[in-house]
């Protein structure tokens, strides 16, 4: 009888669906054999006899662990905490919202995932206050890149607005201070939203929180966190830190007395660097501006040269980049640092790309690190703010054909963490009952599998492995998204299912 934090050494008939499929004969069902955490051999089912602990796959379709290349940790494990905004159609919604919502422990009120762009009215100062009275109050937007505070709450954090909205920087320090609970409650939420995430096949993720992650994960596989793989990052202001510390990506960083469980999963990840804005909060660096605002094209946060110089000092010291870019403004920008600075990386978003860049993409080896859902929550949004921009929005197929690697994400909690979401959206482009949106921009099956993984189902490879319910490469779009996940094993150590 297996459970969890069983360790596997057979795998026994089971159908592979995902890269490695090369060991399948006419699809007959095969055995995979685990040693050390590492896939030793795959062969017909029965022809070998079992080894170790084994996991009957009952002809369960496999493929090789997911991966979430984006999500802000602390914040997507918080989110359960938080009111939930993303069903109000209006400021006055939102704010009769908060009203009827009961405080933290702390004595706050925190909601997130509002999306004010389409809204019919607009947030105000008086409207929260009226709403929500003395009582600190914050309302974080889906898109993280603005906030909407009450009077308590911008006395309280130290700031003013006129209408009580802060934007880029300013938001982000409000959620940093929100994100920075007790690391004890903070932990809790992690290993429990870990847990959640191991039930939808993810055996990695990419954490952007804004916080000095060195400490914080080996702290929490001390403490018991095992539910899958991270590499997180560090930020600008954390920079010089991370090069005395001698942090370099791909490096394990673990502490020396890590439970077994935990040993292998954390590793430094890539500075990140946030290099414009979001189309939500309407600053995403554009090259034309935003409808009724001639003056708005988006703002770029971070200059070119100091971008540049980043990308440089980051390279010098064995660190990988992240940089965010969601206009064409930025991504062209970013693609010229990566071209100045030698700098390997990823451009995150690369929401709206100019035709021109199709190409320096490829040549220069960024990756493009996209969330595909974000096409199909934002494709309103573009239809009124980016209606006279002439880049290609939300590209995937334009990515692919030009020879650029993509690697998939969540953003969480912008979108759920779940890669057969983002797998759904890259296949379909559509999540409701309208027609595909830009169907050219759809991937195949085999193409989105491939940009959620980050091994192959071959010997010599690591055994983070999923066994699914469905067949992923026949399987429809609304299947895709409800995939049954019957075990999600992270080196043949069983973290969901069995």
């Amino acid at each position: 009888m297996t459970g969890i934090d069983a360790l596997i050494g057979t795998i026994a008939s089971v159908r592979i669906a995902g890269p490695g499929r090369e060991f399948l004969i006419d699809d007959e069902p095969v055995d995979i054999f685990i040693d050390g955490g590492l896939i030793s051999d795959i062969a017909p089912a029965g022809a070998i006899p079992p080894r170790g602990e084994v996991l009957d796959g009952n002809g369960a379709w496999v493929v090789p662990g997911l991966w979430d290349n984006h999500v802000h940790t602390v914040q997507w494990a918080l989110a359960t905490e938080r009111v939930a905004l993303g069903g109000a159609a209006s400021a006055a919604e939102a704010a009769a919202i908060m009203s009827a919502s009961a405080p933290l422990p702390d004595g706050r009120k925190v909601g997130s995932g509002f999306r004010d762009a389409m809204w019919p009215d607009a947030p105000t100062l008086d409207l929260l206050d009226r709403a929500t009275g003395s009582t600190p109050t914050y309302l974080i937007n889906a898109d993280v890149h603005s906030t909407w505070l009450n009077s308590a709450a911008l006395s309280l954090e130290g700031f003013t607005s006129s209408d009580g909205m802060l934007r880029e920087q300013d938001a982000f320090e409000i959620s940093r201070r929100l994100n920075a609970v007790d690391p004890e409650r903070g932990d809790v939420a992690v290993r429990a939203a870990g847990e959640r995430a191991a039930s939808r096949g993810v055996t990695g993720l990419v954490d952007f929180d804004m916080a000095w992650n060195a400490d914080a994960w080996p702290r929490r596989v001390a403490a018991g966190f095992a539910s899958h793989r991270v590499e997180f990052a560090v930020y600008p202001f954390d920079l010089t830190r991370a090069i005395a510390a001698g942090l370099r990506t791909g490096e394990l960083h673990e502490a020396p007395d890590a439970p077994e469980a935990g040993r292998g999963l954390v590793h430094v990840g890539p500075l990140k660097i946030i290099s414009d804005g979001s189309l939500g909060t309407r600053t995403a660096a554009c090259s034309h501006s935003y409808p009724g605002d001639p003056e708005n094209f988006g703002v770029l946060t971070v200059p070119p040269a100091e971008l540049t110089e980043l990308l440089t000092v980051a390279t010098g010291a064995g660190l990988a980049v992240a940089v965010h870019a969601i206009g064409d403004r930025a991504v062209t920008g970013a693609l010229d640092a990566f071209t100045v600075s030698g700098a390997v990386g990823t451009i995150e978003h690369a929401q709206l790309v100019r035709h021109a860049d199709l190409a320096r993409f490829g040549r220069l080896g960024v990756i493009a690190s996209v969330q595909p859902q974000h096409a199909l929550d934002d494709r309103d949004l573009v239809g009124k703010h980016w209606a006279g921009q002439t880049s290609i929005g939300y590209p995937l197929g334009a990515l692919r054909d030009a020879g650029v690697e993509l690697r998939f994400g969540s953003d969480a909690p912008v979108a759920p963490l779940d890669p057969w979401q983002a797998i759904a959206a890259a296949v379909t482009r559509t999540d409701d009952d309208r027609d595909p949106w830009h169907p050219e921009e759809r991937l195949t099956r085999d193409q989105s599998l491939q940009a959620s993984v980050r091994t192959a189902l071959r010997p010599g490879e690591i055994a983070d492995i999923v066994l699914c319910g469905l067949d992923p490469l026949t399987a429809s779009g609304a299947d895709l998204r409800g995939m049954p996940v019957l075990a999600t094993l992270v080196a043949g150590r069983i973290t969901h299912g069995a």
